[in-house]
């Protein structure tokens, strides 16, 4: 893209991405501005810059999350939709049952949401802890939906599971380890209600990915085949044979390539059908989570993408188990995926706005001090002038040297700040310049590509990645990101965003990219007066959950964003983010022990006469007024 080219919607749609990761959700104005578009008409869509504008009207700055509630109900049906269709092209004879993990976002809007949007297609749900059995034991369901109880369990879990099967539920708890059908045997042995029964199996296929650990014979979770005949037997021996209801397995979260998926859906169906074969009657086979998104929209193998799309992924799972059950000549299970990932990635967007912009040797005019006769400032000076595009890579090599002696000089005490400043200054000028000649170059040297990196921009951005893109620091995770305003004007800087806690981790250098992974973000010349917002998009699964309070940053203002029937974008609903108060009190600083210390150290002043009771009482009224203040930068 030439510099003088005329920069155009259609080049920023491909330069971002928004076309081939977005699912068909997001597009771009002609003013420039980032749209969301639920359903299939680009002409009813939600301006995500006039939906910021408008809730900073209510008091409501960013950072903001953005949810549509209407992404949620057309992942659902996307899902659903996929199913339904191998279930017919290959004349299933079962059922598909959606459900989703509640570990991947535990917010209640965006579970009962899902919820609301999945009703036709019974929607039900996974849990893995009491909490979360507890949660959903008093959620609404549709008759025909499962809830499937992971995790870890003791007679509490258990008691709990329980509780959710008298209410109506149709809960399965799932035998993990050995040990929980010790549970489980004590529990039937009692006067208690016992739910169905499942048990998930370690099966020797692996996933792929950042999470494939959590597969194959080593994984955390899941019997052996011969813990599983044991446990067969123990039930059938205890009368319990006739509750064992799921066979169930788990390849990791983000599956990458769709055959190791083929395998495993080959592999866990076998074992099913042995089972069937042996006289158990299960109903059930849960082929777990695992069902990417395409966070790079490279369509690959990639870390963050995936080689197979959601239609592809329910023909694989729907033919694969209909083979071997036509094969072994068993009845065909009732199919469960537990997608939550792909459900929710796509409904939120982060946003942020850029406060300032730093870059490496930026020039800062000198005032007079500097000595003009010092060798090696004359000798970077005479580089800085003399450099071309013929000789660049000679000069660059003789202003590295000139550098280093520099800086030795300035060791010793034979040069001023001044000149120092002076020489770092013609260095970068150098360096600059070296970069531009290096880029009309035919083939770029590695070091010519790394010393442009140097000189990336640091965006300052109004957010913690710890508390909003915990998986980002914690596992180089991608998630696109894009400028939510200006998209009609050319992006001309390359910039890696920082965050406002104090941690050199606080920062986003990988960036979603066709070919590759980027270390740097196109955009926009901040201007003084005016915001410059970036979104931060597929976030919607599990962030919400890990996300962290370092430095104390608490969680943003959110906001529910529906397109009513007139094509009008809605705020529907508005939670404010946590307050410092909020986010002391959650390490034990309450209001109450803040307070009396405070009274104390101010009654402490007035005493020693440092302050008048005036003051005093100002500066408890202050201190209450920054207790309720947003933790982030106004």
């Amino acid at each position: 893209m030439g510099p003088t080219d005329r920069f155009t919607i259609d080049r920023a749609v491909e330069l971002y991405g928004l076309d081939r990761w977005g699912n068909g959700y997001l597009g771009i104005g002609p003013d420039g501005h980032l749209r969301v578009q639920p359903g299939d008409d680009p002409a009813r869509f939600i301006d995500v810059a006039a939906v910021v504008e408008a809730l900073g009207r209510q008091g409501f700055s960013p950072p903001l999350l953005l949810r549509f509630p209407q992404l949620l109900e057309a992942q659902v049906n996307r899902l659903a939709g996929a199913f339904r269709s191998a279930i017919q092209e290959y004349d299933y004879p079962g059922t598909y049952h959606p459900v989703f993990p509640i570990k991947v976002n535990q917010q209640r809007t965006v579970v009962e949401g899902l919820l609301q949007a999945g009703w036709k297609h019974n929607l039900g749900l996974e849990v893995g802890s009491v909490p979360e059995v507890l949660a959903a034991s008093v959620l609404s369901l549709p008759d025909d939906a499962v809830m499937i109880c992971n995790g870890f369990k003791d007679r509490r879990y258990l008691e709990a599971a329980a509780l959710a099967a008298r209410l109506g539920k149709e809960v399965i708890v799932v035998i993990e380890k050995p040990f929980e059908l010790d549970q489980v045997l004590e529990m039937a042995a009692g006067p208690g209600f016992l739910p169905w029964l499942g048990i998930r199996i370690r099966l020797q296929a692996r996933g792929t990915g950042l999470w494939e650990k959590s597969s194959g014979l080593t994984s955390k979770f899941g019997l052996t085949t011969a813990e599983l005949l044991a446990t067969v037997e123990k039930l059938d021996q205890a009368g319990l044979g006739g509750r064992l209801t799921l066979l169930h397995f788990h390849l990791g979260s983000q599956v990458t390539e769709i055959r190791r998926l083929k395998t495993a859906v080959h592999e866990a169906t076998r074992v099913y059908a042995k089972l069937m074969k042996k006289g158990i009657g299960l109903r059930y086979l849960d082929v777990g989570g695992g069902l990417g998104v395409d966070y790079d929209g490279s369509r690959t193998s990639s870390d963050a993408s995936m080689n197979y799309a959601v239609q592809e992924y329910a023909n694989d799972v729907v033919y694969g188990i209909q083979e071997v059950c036509e094969e072994e000549q068993v009845e065909h299970p009732r199919i469960i995926s537990e997608s939550g990932r792909m459900l929710t990635a796509y409904h939120a967007i982060l946003i942020a706005d850029a406060r300032a912009s730093t870059v490496s040797g930026s020039e800062v005019t000198l005032s007079a001090g500097v000595n003009g006769q010092v060798q090696v400032i004359q000798d970077l000076s005479h580089v800085a002038l003399g450099i071309t595009v013929k000789n660049y890579r000679e000069y660059y090599h003789d202003a590295l040297e000139y550098h280093d002696q520099l800086h030795s000089l300035f060791n010793l005490g034979l040069i001023s700040l001044e000149d120092r400043a002076r020489g770092e200054n013609l260095f970068w000028d150098i360096v600059r310049k070296t970069v531009r000649f290096a880029r009309s170059a035919k083939v770029v040297a590695d070091e010519f590509v790394e010393l442009e990196k140097t000189l990336y921009e640091k965006y300052v951005c109004n957010l913690s990645v710890f508390q909003s893109l915990p998986d980002h620091w914690a596992l180089d995770q991608v998630f696109p990101i894009v400028p939510v305003h200006r998209l009609d004007e050319r992006p001309s800087r390359r910039a890696m965003l920082v965050d406002i806690t104090c941690d050199s981790l606080g920062a986003v250098d990988k960036f979603a990219d066709l070919k590759d992974v980027k270390e740097a973000l196109e955009v926009h010349p901040l201007r003084a007066g005016e915001p410059y917002w970036l979104g931060f998009l597929l976030i919607g699964a599990y962030q919400d959950a890990i996300g962290d309070m370092h430095n104390l940053f608490g969680s943003v203002h959110e906001a529910d964003i529906t397109l009513n029937a007139r094509g009008e974008a809605v705020i529907r609903e508005v939670r404010r983010g946590q307050s410092a108060g909020d986010t002391l009190a959650a390490f034990g600083y309450t209001r109450e022990i803040l307070d009396e210390r405070l009274l104390s150290a101010l009654a402490e002043q007035v005493k020693e006469k440092k302050l008048t009771a005036e003051e005093a009482d100002e500066l408890h009224t202050l201190y209450g007024r920054r207790l309720d203040t947003y933790t982030y930068l106004e």
